[in-house]
């Protein structure tokens, strides 16, 4: 009877050790994921953008340096890698997009024009879709880093090879500011 026990006690214990590693890796593959979509999201706004800089063109030819920094901002969006490069990449497009569309402030024809709304439509959507996948991505990691620091689970972070991951941040002070409203 005794030996029942002790093998009943041990096999709860080992179910017990499998399930909190699989936790790990359940909560390390969603991280993983969720980096994944912001990276789909912010690659369907890189696509957008050379259709939006072709119709800006059209109506505001003379404000090249304009164009040439949304153009260098999406090509390092393109080619950046890792959380940090993502992000810095990411806030860099974000700063040349507003210079485009300030630009196009400038031009009532452009505007009014049923191209350049569509396309500044399927941009706003993009940019609510990166900011869900931004908040997504950093929830996923408030999980797994609260997971690999919390007893019992951090006692197999090294058997799933499981670390801390870095919260996607934004750089630009400026974008942490409160808004300024005027009427």
């Amino acid at each position: 009877m005794d030996i029942i026990v002790i093998i009943g006690g041990l096999l709860l214990i080992v179910i017990y050790a499998v399930s909190l590693y699989n936790k790990l890796i359940r909560l390390n593959i969603q991280v993983d994921e969720a980096f994944a979509q912001i990276e789909v999201q912010l690659k369907r706004r890189a696509d957008l953008i050379p259709n939006l800089v072709e119709t800006v063109k059209g109506y505001a030819a003379h404000e090249r340096e304009t164009f040439e920094k949304v153009v260098a901002a999406r090509a390092k969006s393109t080619s950046a890698t890792g959380v940090q490069g993502v992000a810095e990449a990411d806030n860099m497009l974000t700063q040349a997009l507003r210079g485009l569309l300030a630009v196009a402030e400038a031009y009532p024809d452009l505007k009014a024009s049923t191209n350049f709304m569509q396309l500044q439509e399927e941009l706003s959507t993009t940019e609510n879709k990166v900011a869900f996948a931004r908040q997504f991505y950093n929830d996923s990691v408030r999980t797994l880093n609260t997971a690999v620091k919390a007893i019992p689970t951090n006692l197999f972070v090294s058997i799933a090879k499981v670390n801390e991951r870095e919260f996607y941040e934004i750089e630009d002070p400026t974008e942490r500011g409160v808004p300024k409203v005027s009427f």
